[in-house]
């Protein structure tokens, strides 16, 4: 059941990854933290572990096949992500775990209210 269970939060993550862009952070760290029971820092290291190689590769290939991929954007983001992640990584291992849980919920409001009634 837990295979399972892991398995579909990978596909949810994935749709939404396709539809939206989004997934890690929103879709397989609370998952793996409320339904798993997982440490918040056990959660975002196990998200960036699933999305390392698959990351959208078929979804911007369907994208960039259809018009809809600026890849020098892309390329750019993509070293920015390789650097911020590792940046984001060291600066967060030394946080208690109940802060970085609150700090990320912090986030999701914040991002939520302005996806909702934000210009």
């Amino acid at each position: 059941m837990q295979t399972l269970g892991l398995v579909v939060i990978g596909v949810v993550a994935g749709v939404a990854a396709g539809m939206f862009g989004i997934g890690g952070g929103l879709i397989i760290v609370p998952a793996l933290a409320l339904l798993y029971g997982m440490s918040q820092h056990a959660a975002v290291g196990t998200s960036l572990g699933a999305i390392l190689l698959p990351v959208g590769a078929l979804g911007a290939w369907v994208y960039w096949k259809n018009g809809n991929l600026n890849v020098r954007y892309s390329l750019l983001i993509a070293a920015g992500l390789l650097l911020g992640a590792f940046l984001g990584a060291k600066i967060v291992e030394p946080v208690s775990d109940l802060t970085l849980r609150r700090i990320f919920a912090g986030f999701l409001l914040v991002v939520s209210v302005r996806m909702m009634w934000g210009k």
